[in-house]
């Protein structure tokens, strides 16, 4: 069963998972048959394992509320969500170009003022909005201001894909025996033993000044957050989980930054080819290094 990510996501692991599988464990689904993602994001990597692996459990995390509301909402009331995306699609597609910015502009406040007010009846509404945003706005980009509001422009997509319907309910489907939280990713430790794959897709480190957009959750993850992080992953190291993380190489523009190589110097540290995929300047789009880095 192919699943794709329901939405799209800066730092998105579609185009690395031919790299990423290769770094399954062999025990996966075997005697390894727990799976935790502490930085869900889109799920690439998530739904690329549920439905081809044996798991007992498997735990996803995010900071972010409205990304885990819309995975929440799409266990639990996918019906309900997708009537209300077509709903969106239709109305959408039929407009001129100035009823769409009317539009888009009058749903991003209105998805803000849930964010803001975080009325708990609005959920599915968020949900809904979440997604539609993520298809209608430029780049797909989640980008939060220093006030934590959603600020990305419209998009100049002709007919965008708002409601994949099928794509939906299979992702419900693999959603269902999934524990889906909202927090710090330190607070997946209690779930974490030795018979789990952790795979870790924290925000990157960006590889130049001007790379840094302060994007998903109003928190900043910085150097002081990816040292913190190295530590989480010597706890999990060192109770004998299989984890793999993914972060941008510094080596990219300085050759003589060895920050992760130090930080990660009692794990296996490999440099993989990647393309970005947003990029508000189309010729910056070129293939770079990422790290795909593991302790096994």
């Amino acid at each position: 069963m192919i699943t794709k990510p329901f939405i799209k996501w800066a730092g998105g692991k579609s185009q690395l998972l031919m790299d990423i599988q290769k770094k399954y464990p062999a025990e996966l689904g075997k005697s390894v048959r727990r799976y935790c993602e502490p930085f869900v994001g889109g799920g690439a990597v998530l739904f690329d394992i549920l439905p081809f692996y044996q798991l007992d459990e498997v735990l996803i995390n995010d900071i972010n509320r409205e990304l885990i509301n819309t995975y929440v909402q799409i266990k639990i009331n996918v019906d309900e969500l997708i009537n209300e995306l077509e709903a969106y699609q239709s109305a959408f597609w039929a407009m001129t170009t100035d009823e769409r910015k009317i539009f888009y502009y009058a749903k991003r406040e209105r998805f803000n003022e849930i964010k803001i007010n975080g009325d708990e009846r609005a959920n599915l509404e968020s949900a809904a909005l979440f997604i539609f945003l993520n298809r209608t706005c430029f780049n797909g980009l989640f980008r939060v201001n220093g006030k934590g509001l959603f600020n990305v422009p419209i998009g100049s997509y002709r007919k965008p894909t708002i409601c994949d319907a099928d794509n939906l309910v299979k992702v419900s489907q693999l959603l269902q025996n999934t524990i889906i939280k909202c927090g710090d990713y330190k607070e997946c430790l209690p779930f974490i033993d030795c018979n789990t794959f952790v795979y870790i897709d924290p925000p990157y480190r960006p590889i130049t000044e001007t790379a840094n957009f302060t994007a998903y959750a109003e928190t900043p993850f910085n150097d002081k957050e990816q040292v913190e992080l190295g530590k989480f992953v010597i706890k999990l190291h060192s109770v004998g989980a299989k984890v793999v993380v993914s972060n941008s190489d510094p080596k990219n523009t300085n050759q003589n930054d060895n920050f992760f190589d130090n930080l990660y110097s009692f794990c296996r540290i490999e440099r993989v080819s990647a393309k970005r995929m947003i990029n508000c300047n189309g010729d910056s789009r070129g293939s770079i290094n990422e790290l795909l880095i593991s302790n096994y």
